[in-house]
């Protein structure tokens, strides 16, 4: 059988300054103290004495916002609900003045405005958390309740599911908590419980996690679209989705492990003094969760360190880093303001975490170009693939003007380092000298080995390995000057291995022969096996 949930009615009055007079103290809640839960803490703890007023605007707002499906809207239509079950003995009261509020009003600085204007008619009390508010209050002869929120609650439900090792969480309606325990490359999925969550106990936690990042210094909403939320709180980056976006409430939750300094990765004192002396169009690049975030904040620190202005461009923020460095956001800003902003404050190192758009990269090789050292974040594979995101989007002879070193995360630890440049040449393969033509190299930086070449063919641009091949070109020259010794044998070459096989009587056959043999597989790094048969 089931049971209604009864919530005991708020009065609801229009403005009288005749209503108003004589009933005691007033108190106007300012949309702030609604959205980050601080007005429900006030009255719960009792520190509010007399009667609460709360503006109609700001039912409305929260009405208009849950019917867009954001969770701030629902998160506070539902703080609304617990307010009236947890009011006891102050009364909570939904007002207006005369104008009735308009659709096209509900935005949040005419919401802010309103009961703003309705604390100066009534003469009362504002309790705001928004220091602006606060402000422009005073200035008009309001009385201000400031709520400090600097300071953070305890725990949250979200911690519980979390220990020294978790990854990340996973929390779907319907479906037992799971978590992903280990490091990058080495991890597994372990449940949690084996009880499933219900939708009351999702909208709880993300409900929870609202009023907190609007409450706490180091958390932020960064984006709060039609089914879903994407949260940065504390260390905890968390994405929110709910109905009609996905089929039901689901909320992951993601923390890095281990914070580490560059010094922990044990890099090659050639890749140190590149990126101190040349790098400055880098690209960190690996599979999702390898890493690539983790290394790119310990490396903005140790160029911070190094006296260098670095800033960052983040969406969200959930790099750790020092006050001296600043974090941008690019979901408060259009990129067009971000670049102005970078172009006029000209840091050494600018770090764009994460390269998704055709803006995203735009903006990055406008920075580039203009000499400001970027390092990018981006998602591939393979390392190669870091650089194909660039061809389609630039002319290929820009390719080493915009990036020219590219490192590789894999399990959490640098895997392979390219280095980009431009020549003129007949690219490998191809045999008439007329077809030579501006080829970009893309070389392994530690052994200087050619890997990739980039060059235009006809219309079209071609991105052709290149170290099997010579290898293989390598091999076939080496077998023909073993032919050319011992005409009657039989080469095969692998795995660095070069077997010789000779007739049991060939003719001519010397001790000097296989000498001759032996030394030619020893300079080109081969194991010689001399095989009769």
């Amino acid at each position: 059988m089931s049971r209604a949930t009864h919530l005991r009615p708020c009065r609801y009055e229009v403005w009288d300054e005749g209503v108003m007079e004589g009933i005691g103290r007033l108190y106007v809640a300012d949309l702030s103290v609604v959205l980050d839960g601080s007005l429900l803490r006030l009255i719960e703890q009792g520190e509010l004495g007399g009667r609460v007023l709360i503006h109609r605007y700001i039912v409305e707002y929260l009405y208009s916002e849950a019917k867009k499906g954001k969770t701030m809207g629902i998160a506070g239509l539902e703080d609304l609900s617990r307010l009236l079950e947890s009011a006891g003995e102050i009364e909570v009261m939904v007002v207006e003045d005369e104008r009735p509020p308009r659709r096209q009003e509900l935005d949040e600085e005419a919401v802010r405005a309103a009961v703003r204007e309705y604390a100066w008619k009534s003469r009362a009390v504002l309790v705001t958390s928004d220091r602006l508010q606060a402000r422009a209050a005073r200035a008009l002869g309001v009385e201000v309740f400031l709520v400090e929120t600097g300071a953070g609650p305890g725990r949250l439900a979200l911690d519980e599911f979390f220990t020294e090792k978790t990854m990340s969480v996973h929390l779907k309606e319907g479906a037992p908590p799971i978590a992903k325990v280990g490091r990058p490359g080495s991890w597994a999925f372990v449940r949690l419980s084996d009880e499933p969550l219900t939708r009351r106990d999702l909208e709880s936690i993300a409900r929870e996690i609202m009023e907190a990042a609007a409450r706490m210094e180091d958390g932020f909403i960064e984006i709060d679209r039609f089914g879903s939320t994407i949260v940065q709180l504390r260390d905890y980056r968390i994405v929110i989705t709910r109905p009609p976006l996905s089929e039901a409430w689901e909320i992951t939750a993601v923390r890095p492990v281990k914070k580490l300094r560059l010094e922990d990765y044990n890099l090659p004192e050639k890749l140190v003094h590149r990126l101190l002396e040349r790098a400055e169009g880098i690209l960190i690049a690996g599979a999702p969760g390898m890493g690539k975030t983790t290394f790119a904040q310990a490396l903005a620190e140790w160029y911070a360190s190094m006296g260098k202005v670095v800033k960052t461009i983040e969406s969200p923020r959930d790099m750790k880093l020092p006050p001296t460095i600043t974090q941008y956001s690019k979901n408060y800003a259009d990129l067009g303001e971000l670049h102005d902003i970078l172009l006029l404050s000209r840091p050494d190192y600018t770090f764009y975490d994460e390269l998704r758009s055709d803006e995203d990269f735009k903006l990055y090789v406008d920075l580039r170009l203009a000499g400001i050292g970027m390092v990018g974040v981006v998602h591939a594979t393979t390392p190669i693939d870091a650089i194909q995101r660039f061809i389609r989007r630039v002319e290929l002879g820009m390719i080493p003007s915009i990036i020219d070193t590219v490192i590789f995360i894999e399990n959490g630890e640098v895997s392979k380092v390219l280095d980009i440049s431009i020549t003129v040449k007949l690219p490998t393969g191809l045999k008439e000298a007329d077809l030579s033509r501006p080829v970009v190299e893309v070389r392994d930086f530690l052994t200087g080995e050619l890997e990739y070449e980039i060059y235009t063919f006809g219309e079209q641009t071609m991105v052709v390995p290149v170290k099997g091949k010579r290898a293989a070109q390598k091999y076939e020259a080496v077998e023909r000057l073993v032919r050319r010794i011992i005409p009657e044998a039989e080469v095969e070459i692998r795995d660095g291995v070069m077997i010789v096989r000779i007739p049991r009587h060939a003719s001519r056959l010397t001790a000097r022969k296989i000498k001759r043999v032996r030394r030619l597989a020893e300079k080109h790094g081969l194991e010689a096996r001399i095989i009769p048969f």
